[in-house]
């Protein structure tokens, strides 16, 4: 038995926070923004909307494409780093309880922005043992709740959105998910992550601890480590696999900065017309960024049944991955 990629949904939110704004609330202008990072815009959820608003939406519309029941999922993975809420219950459970999936297997995953290819190892590994059938996979983040919209070295890359996706069982090995690459290394925890709000917090400084619940970045020594991860990781998973890189139809990169996804595509020598772009117009969605890109290829008509995606992301942990998938879904 094999797993195969069956079906996209996405959703974002409608309201949309410039750069032009943002030059109102920091000290930067969207000159700066675009030449550094390839961003013009990102979505921004309602005070009212959840991550798992979010998810449901953009997983109705990916259980709806697969051609299954909702009943015949039996499985969710929620990938996300800004859950409903951060101890208990999971995000995932919730997102069930709103489909309306009853007593499903649901959880949570933290690997931040590589948090939508670690759900797929999962999904493939359930469904090649020949536990699960059909697997619900979400990545879902609403980061503006924990972004600080007074440093300019991070609220101007994060935005919120969704997406899902449904990997259902098959013996057609055509259809297979090829090859997922995944690892992390907490050594460099320090470069990208929310100081506080775990259990290494000092309960007694609760306006310092509130504040260290914003995401915290080193830019220039994680984009440093990002490209070199990141390349290493698709040539590897390429040449373990016997394919060239001309072979991949799209290469989908997580969506954190246009000059990373650059770097990697011409040290892969990908022409423009195989690397997804979708930065400019989302921002970083972390582990909603792939589902979410995926679903704008699919929805334009360029994402065809049988197209060989290749996936690639790096996020806090830190954490990356990629994965090699065939396109199973009926086209648009």
């Amino acid at each position: 038995m094999y797993a195969a990629f069956r079906s996209i949904g996405a959703y974002v939110p409608s309201k949309i926070l410039t750069n032009a704004e943002l030059e109102v609330m920091v000290d930067t202008s969207d000159e700066w923004i675009t030449k550094r990072t390839g961003i013009k815009e990102r979505h921004i959820a309602a005070a009212d909307e959840r991550t798992s608003d979010m998810g449901v939406k953009a997983a109705q519309i990916a259980i709806e494409r697969s051609g299954l029941a909702k009943e015949e999922i039996d499985m969710i993975v929620c990938a996300t780093i800004s859950p409903d809420y951060f101890c208990m219950p999971s995000t995932a459970t919730i997102i069930a309880t709103k489909l309306g999936l009853g007593k499903v297997m649901a959880y949570d995953i933290s690997a931040a922005c590589t948090g939508f290819v670690y759900a797929l190892s999962i999904a493939k590994a359930f469904i090649e043992s020949g536990m699960k059938k059909n697997v619900l996979i979400v990545g879902a983040e609403k980061l503006s709740a924990i972004t600080d919209y007074t440093d300019r070295g991070t609220c101007i890359l994060f935005g919120d959105g969704a997406g899902a996706a449904v990997i259902s069982a098959t013996e057609n090995k055509n259809e297979a998910v090829i090859d997922i690459h995944t690892g992390s290394d907490g050594s460099f925890a320090d470069l990208l992550m929310t100081p506080n709000g775990g259990s290494g917090s000092a309960h007694d400084e609760l306006d310092r601890e509130a504040a260290g619940c914003f995401m915290r970045m080193k830019g220039n020594e994680t984009f440093k480590v990002a490209v070199r991860t990141l390349t290493a990781d698709v040539v590897e998973i390429l040449e373990q696999n016997n394919i060239e890189s001309s072979k991949i139809t799209h290469f989908v990169p997580h969506q954190a900065n246009y000059r990373i996804i650059k770097a990697v595509g011409d040290a892969l020598e990908l022409k423009d017309e195989q690397v997804v772009l979708t930065v400019e117009k989302y921002g970083n969605t972390s582990g909603a960024s792939i589902p979410m890109a995926i679903n704008d290829i699919y929805e334009s008509g360029t994402l065809r049944e049988g197209d060989l995606m290749l996936l690639d992301a790096f996020g806090g942990g830190l954490t990356w991955g990629s994965a090699l998938v065939p396109f199973a879904g009926k086209n648009i």
